[in-house]
Formats: C-alpha cells, sequence, structure tokens
C-alpha cells in the first residue's frame, strides 16, 4: 500500500478539494498520512492570492524534496495554473497540475511511483467548463464540513489574480449539492458550510439562485445547521434574503467582503458597488435576519490610496461594527492590472495602516462579543474536551466556551442552549440552560 501526505494553502475551497483528494486517493488503496514521516507521495495544494503566498509554496517543495529525496511530489492547485511556465520549471515537482482534472492525480502519482516519468498536466479553461464534481469528502471528525458548490470569478477586481486561476464562474447541480449534503447527514454532520470562489453567482447559468441551494440542504433530515462563506456583496437583493430568511438551519453569519471603505478606492479595484451600497445591504440584512453579524476582509494600502481614503475607511468600519474583520496589506500580483499601477504604497506605510485598522477591527470584535451578554443562544459543540472548558460556535459564528467538570464527558457534536455571562475580545463564556 502506498503512502501519502497532502499539504494545503490557501481558502476554504482549497481545503475542501484537499479532503476530496484524499477521499480519491483512499478509494485507490493509498494510506493518508498525518505527516510526510514515510511518504511516498506528497500532493501540494496551492495558494497564489498574494507573492508571499507564492513564496510559501516553493518553500514547502524545496523543504519536501529535501527531506523525501525519494518521493513523488505533485503540485496542484492555483499556482501552476496562474504561473504555467513558472511551475513548469520547478525540478521539485514530479507532476504538475492545475486546478482542472484533479481527479487524475492519483493515477499520474501511482504511474509515477511505478515508472519515475514527469508529467505536466495543466488544462486551459474555457466559458463552458462545467463544475467539476470530486469525490465526497468526509473531513474526518469534523462536526461540520464544507461543500463546494460554485466555483471560477467573472469579477476582474484589479489586485486579483484569481479569474486566471480558476476560470469563469460555474457551478453544482443541484441533484449533486442534495447528494453530498445526504452523503454528510448520514456521516452524522449537523452543519454544513456552502463555499466557493464566488459564492454569491451561484446557479446563473442554471437560473437559479443561492437560495436554491441552501433550501436544497436544509430539506435534507439531520442537516440543523448551514453557513455561507464569503459573498460579493452586489447581487444580494432582498428577493434572495426573503428567501434566505425562511430557511430556519440558516446560519444568520454574513462574511460580505469589503476590501475598502472608501469609493475611490473601491472604483480602482474594480469592485462593483460603492460604500452607501455596501452599507445598505448590511441594513436590508439586519432587517431579515434581526441576531445576524458581518464579517469582512479589508485591504490597507491599495495603489494611491491616500491617508484621506485609509481614513474613510477606518470610518466605514467603525460604521458597521463588524464582529470579526482579516485585515491584510496590499500585495503585487504579476499579471494584474494592479501591479502596472503607479503610486504603489510603501511597506511601512501598509503595516502602519494595517495596525491601525487591526485596533479599530479588535475594538469593534470586543464591542460585539459585550452585546452578546444576557443573551441565550444555540451552541454545536465542536472541540472534545478541554482541561478547563468545553468549546463550540453559536449561530452567529461566536466562539463560546463554558466551563468543564472533571466528570463531564464530551459534548462535542451536540447543540445546547446556552446563556451568555462574559465577554472577552473574541470569544464569550456561558452556561448551558437546558439539557
Amino acid at each position: 500500500m502506498y503512502k501519502v501526505f497532502f499539504i494545503t494553502f490557501g481558502c476554504k475551497v482549497n481545503q475542501y478539494e484537499t479532503e476530496c483528494m484524499k477521499a480519491i486517493f483512499r478509494r485507490n488503496g493509498y494510506e493518508i498520512l498525518d505527516s510526510w514521516n514515510g511518504a511516498d507521495a506528497v500532493v501540494i495544494n496551492s495558494c497564489t492570492v498574494t507573492s508571499s503566498g507564492d513564496s510559501r509554496v516553493l518553500s514547502a517543495l524545496r523543504k519536501t524534496r529535501n527531506n523525501l529525496p525519494d518521493a513523488v511530489i505533485a503540485l496542484t492547485g492555483c499556482y501552476p495554473q496562474a504561473n504555467r511556465e513558472e511551475a513548469e520549471k520547478i525540478s521539485e515537482a514530479d507532476i504538475v497540475v492545475g486546478t482542472k482534472n484533479r481527479s487524475e492525480i492519483v493515477f499520474l502519482v501511482t504511474n509515477c511511483l511505478k515508472e519515475r516519468s514527469r508529467k505536466i498536466m495543466i488544462a486551459d479553461y474555457s466559458k463552458d467548463d462545467p463544475f467539476e464534481c470530486l469525490e465526497s469528502p468526509s473531513f474526518n471528525n469534523n462536526t461540520r464540513i464544507f461543500m463546494k458548490i460554485q466555483d471560477g470569478c467573472n469579477q476582474f477586481c484589479t489586485y486579483c489574480i484569481i479569474p486566471y486561476a480558476r476560470g469563469r464562474c460555474r457551478s453544482r447541480t443541484l441533484e449533486s449539492v442534495r447528494n453530498e449534503a445526504e452523503k454528510s447527514a448520514r456521516m452524522g454532520k449537523r452543519e454544513i458550510v456552502l463555499t466557493g470562489i464566488n459564492l454569491a453567482f451561484y446557479g446563473r447559468e442554471y437560473g437559479l439562485n443561492l437560495a436554491d441551494a441552501v433550501e436544497e440542504c436544509a430539506g435534507v433530515k439531520g442537516i440543523e445547521r448551514i453557513r455561507l462563506g464569503s459573498l460579493e456583496p452586489e447581487i444580494m437583493s432582498d428577493d434572495l434574503l426573503k428567501r434566505l430568511s425562511a430557511v430556519s438551519q440558516l446560519c444568520p453569519q454574513f462574511h460580505l467582503s469589503l476590501q475598502s471603505g472608501c469609493n475611490r478606492t473601491l472604483k480602482a479595484m474594480n469592485r462593483h458597488y460603492t460604500s452607501e451600497e455596501y452599507f445598505s445591504l448590511t441594513e436590508r440584512i439586519r432587517r431579515f435576519f434581526p441576531e445576524c453579524s458581518f464579517t469582512t476582509d479589508i485591504m490597507v494600502g491599495f495603489p494611491s490610496e491616500t491617508d484621506e481614503d485609509f481614513r474613510e475607511s477606518l470610518e466605514f468600519v467603525r460604521k458597521i461594527g463588524f464582529s470579526r474583520v482579516h485585515v491584510f496589506r496590499y500585495s503585487r500580483r504579476k499579471g494584474t492590472p494592479a501591479d502596472r499601477m503607479a503610486e504603489q504604497i510603501p511597506e511601512s506605510v501598509k503595516t502602519a495602516r494595517a495596525v491601525e485598522m487591526s485596533e479599530i477591527s479588535a475594538k469593534s470584535e470586543t464591542e460585539y462579543m459585550r452585546s452578546l451578554v444576557g443573551k441565550t443562544v444555540k451552541v454545536l459543540f465542536e472541540r472534545e474536551n478541554c482541561t478547563d472548558f468545553h468549546h463550540g460556535y453559536a449561530a452567529d459564528y461566536t466562539l463560546v466556551k463554558i466551563p468543564r467538570e472533571n466528570s463531564e464527558k464530551s459534548l462535542r457534536n451536540k447543540i445546547f442552549c446556552v446563556t451568555i455571562e462574559e465577554s472577552r475580545s473574541d470569544f464569550c463564556i456561558g452556561r448551558i440552560v437546558n439539557e
């Protein structure tokens, strides 16, 4: 029996696809390892969102080859798809595959183990490419399971390489969505997280929208929670929100990708909304989901971002009251329009802005946690017993801890009503009010 180890970089979609590839290798007789010790093969699923991400992938390749000189190394994912010429020259990789034809990797690896022949297979995307359904993953003992229902992006933000790495928008069929949800329920999973490269665009080629996929999952017995991944804000209509609000299993946590709260910067980024439209969307969502939370991504230091632009973005973050913000500095990506823009911001300025934005974001998160004290929320406990606390997440994705008694059994994969008694900067402490 051959043994294979996986290294994954990047987003939830990449994590999902790695789990799918693991399932394919497992079905073909491979043992999946938790470390590279003793591995016959290593599959590196790469990310190329940032230049630093590229560096981490290349470093992992070199480190893997140095530690496993005789192993077969397969490089897949967004990096080789978007950087074909560079990827083909990487001597550490025996197999180079892009973001298409992932199901073929197991056969390429097996052949390479037998024949030691190098293989490059990076297929171009076309506008008519269908959604590639891989084998359903198991995610082992996780109580929450991810399901990729959409791939590709048509937006072409000026800083982003992903449309070149993932192709155009394409969606999974409703039948396939339901089949995987049913399999997840049979495995005892209670929460599904729907993910995609541009999730809000799900179903357009079929005359469907995101609510159709959510309703399909909600119709599966045993699925008690449905959570949405990152959403682009410009196409969240009232009709869509009304349908989503009618699904009792839907978690009212919305990750609305903002990037900047400054209209001038948003336009330069080729984002398809204004800060006013974004704010209006949050108000509309609150009407349909009174107990909702908002999380987001904020970029600082985009080319030509002035101090005034940054202040405008900073004030906008204060205005929304996010429960969590991922702050990151703009990173130049070769092949994107933003890389060719004048007025690139010095790294020292980016760092200072990131620190200030993070401070404001942390205050917003702390204030949100305080607002929960006294409320009773449903918590799905996810971790095995820790020394002092049981850990779980409320529907709004607040981390909730309850004190653990020595005699208590694990609460993992169980849902309890918990009254929040204390708040910290990034989690809350409560007590169970029903058994």
